[in-house]
């Protein structure tokens, strides 16, 4: 509990500290911790959890990432691209459900340009303009996320999946670039957003030291947004013989991002809810204060499988918001209709640029 208590009160830890903590980890500790988490969360945002609404747009990728079931050389999968008067009018039917922000998902897909994309978000936020736009389609180049920026988007994830260089391409293709990525990352802060970046727990060859190394990274960068969840295989991919993730485990970390980031927005992960059919309570419970349910038309979210059995495929997802709310206040908190920014996001830009290493 020594190290616990220390990360309470100083906000970090040593490498080699984190390390310490993740062994350490059994029933007893997390429980303290996740009790810990749960007071932090309070002290910034009370008992609130925000609602996102998901919007899977497009399953076409350009990349060909080990683990997912979007990868280019994924065969058997039937691709689709909404169109923009498609996902406007999900924005809208979102809107009526009473989401205030809107995540637009997809994977790397050439088709949507600046000149697309930008229409489409300043169409949005002239329809809707109290709520939030996000992004989550992946790397692109400076230029694009200053135009993203200026059209109206609010926030960008970008989960980087692996700080340790040596890791990430262990889970990448060769021609994916570590130090692309991570310069993505400071871009986005640098511009203004509010960013959001992520890994997976229990991801093929991921060590406790690597760990211990993502939450120092954590600390250092100190995003708006955090999304981890447990690695679940995908079959027909290289990792389809790989062991899934842990619920547990990614719940004490989310607990430890909570009490080292008391303001962080921490999603409680579909992948969560997949591996566990209490998950997703169970995330909220270790710290977590946002949950994503998908807006996507019923019919093509079966098609934007990034893993296994994921679950959100049918009507209950987006469209039972009064099912996730009785399901929430069982864990004591409740479900608040805004937009949930960062508590301390007041203006675009209005955030230090992060001058870290990757």
């Amino acid at each position: 509990m020594e190290l616990l208590n220390k990360l309470s009160e100083n906000g970090r830890l040593s490498e080699a500290e984190f390390a310490e903590l993740l062994r350490s980890y059994d029933e007893t500790l997390a429980t303290e911790a996740a009790a810990i988490a749960r007071i932090k969360r309070k002290g910034t945002y009370g008992d609130r959890v925000f609602l996102r609404g998901l919007l899977e747009f497009s399953n076409y990728c350009k990349n060909d990432c080990y683990y997912c079931g979007l990868r280019k050389s994924y065969r058997g999968l039937s691709r689709y691209r909404m169109t923009k008067e498609e996902i406007i009018s999900r924005t809208d039917y979102g809107y009526e459900l009473g989401f205030r922000t809107f995540v637009l998902q997809s994977g790397e897909d050439a088709f949507f340009s600046d000149e697309l994309l930008c229409g489409m978000i300043a169409e949005i936020k002239d329809r809707h303009p109290d709520c939030a736009v996000t992004l989550s389609i992946g790397e692109r180049e400076r230029e694009s996320y200053e135009r993203l920026f200026a059209a109206g988007a609010d926030r960008y994830l970008l989960r980087h999946e692996s700080c340790v260089k040596e890791h990430y391409a262990l889970l990448h293709p060769e021609e994916m670039s570590f130090e692309h990525r991570m310069g993505c990352l400071r871009m986005l802060r640098e511009i203004g957003y509010q960013v959001g970046c992520g890994f997976m727990v229990g991801s093929p060859f991921q060590t406790t030291g690597h760990l211990a190394k993502e939450l120092c990274f954590l600390a250092e960068f100190k995003p708006d947004m955090c999304g981890i969840g447990p690695f679940i295989p995908k079959e027909g991919t290289p990792f389809e013989e790989k062991k899934a993730g842990s619920v547990e485990m990614t719940c004490f970390l989310l607990s430890l991002i909570r009490i080292m980031l008391p303001d962080v927005l921490l999603p409680a992960t579909t992948a969560l809810g997949t591996l566990d059919p209490e998950g997703r309570e169970k995330g909220i419970m270790a710290g977590a204060n946002v949950l994503m349910p998908n807006l996507s038309p019923v019919s093509l979210r079966p098609l934007y499988a990034l893993y296994d059995s994921k679950i959100c495929m049918g009507e209950e997802s987006a469209e039972c918001v009064e099912c996730l709310k009785r399901r929430i206040e069982k864990t004591g908190c409740h479900i608040e209709v805004s937009r949930g920014d960062h508590k301390h996001f007041t203006h675009r830009g209005g955030v230090e640029p992060f001058a870290g290493g990757g």
